[in-house]
């Protein structure tokens, strides 16, 4: 049972694939505290995951966009205030993708055209949403926008590859955007960093199962699951964080402040 903690809220989620995705929780978790949303994902994704299956589960309808487009995006959001009755209080972002991370390229040998793509899609894309809306005054005044990053931004992980630049750039983005976004309309801007969680983009992540085990006992409270972090960002959507603004925010279990745990030392 919900608290009512977004009754009357109105969101666009991006992002949601499949049952195991952040994005796919964020969304129930959303309308089980009483907000509507519009769900939106790539073309080529959406034919890919099971996007419908939940948009019937919470009667919530489907706006295809290439995040990537500033032609979709702006359609997107023609399209989700036309349905949902008015202007947005929350828009979630929770893409990434590398095809150098897929194609299994080192991090001395990358393909340079394939980090733009990189970058396009798992960064200036947030940059890329937050313009549109900004220029549509598409989004309530106390709204919330938050997007996904890792502490990769921050912290040298190899195999993470050049989505660590793209986590870095995203959050950089949140604080320069959110300046803007406080003055125009109070609206605030955050990037949560979540723990390594199993879905089905992270499970891409060379090594990704051995350094899940690591981190859980590296994270004093273990690692954060994708249901917790869904809790975390509703209460970022919500009216109980209205001062928070411009910051990247470590939901990880402790990991982030973490420098040596006994349990690995022991093993």
């Amino acid at each position: 049972m919900g608290h009512g903690l977004l009754a009357g809220k109105k969101g666009i989620i991006f992002g949601a694939l499949d049952s195991k995705s952040i994005a796919w929780k964020v969304a129930e978790k959303c309308v089980e505290e009483g907000a509507v949303i519009v769900l939106t994902n790539a073309p080529v994704a959406m034919r890919l995951g099971e996007i419908n299956e939940l948009a019937t589960k919470l009667n919530a309808q489907i706006v295809p966009a290439d995040a990537t487009s500033m032609e979709d995006l702006e359609n997107l959001f023609s399209q989700s205030m036309e349905i949902l009755g008015g202007k947005i209080d929350f828009v979630l972002h929770s893409i990434g993708m590398s095809v150098n991370v897929r194609k299994k390229k080192d991090y001395t040998d990358l393909n340079y055209e394939w980090m733009k793509t990189t970058f396009d899609v798992s960064a200036i894309s947030f940059h890329k949403v937050m313009q549109v809306a900004y220029k549509m005054d598409a989004i309530n005044d106390w709204g919330s926008i938050v997007a996904l990053s890792y502490i990769a931004a921050q912290r040298t992980f190899p195999d993470y590859s050049e989505m660590a630049e793209s986590k870095a750039l995203l959050e950089s983005f949140a604080r320069s955007f959110g300046y803007h976004w406080a003055k125009k309309g109070h609206v605030r801007v955050n990037t949560v960093s979540q723990s390594p969680t199993m879905t089905t983009a992270g499970s891409g992540v060379k090594g990704f199962g051995d350094f899940f085990g690591y981190a859980e006992k590296m994270s004093p409270l273990g690692n954060a699951s994708g249901e917790a972090c869904a809790d975390y960002c509703v209460s970022l959507f919500s009216d109980l964080t209205r001062m928070v603004t411009m910051q990247n925010l470590f939901h990880d279990g402790g990991f982030s402040s973490m420098g040596m745990a006994p349990e690995l030392i022991e093993e």
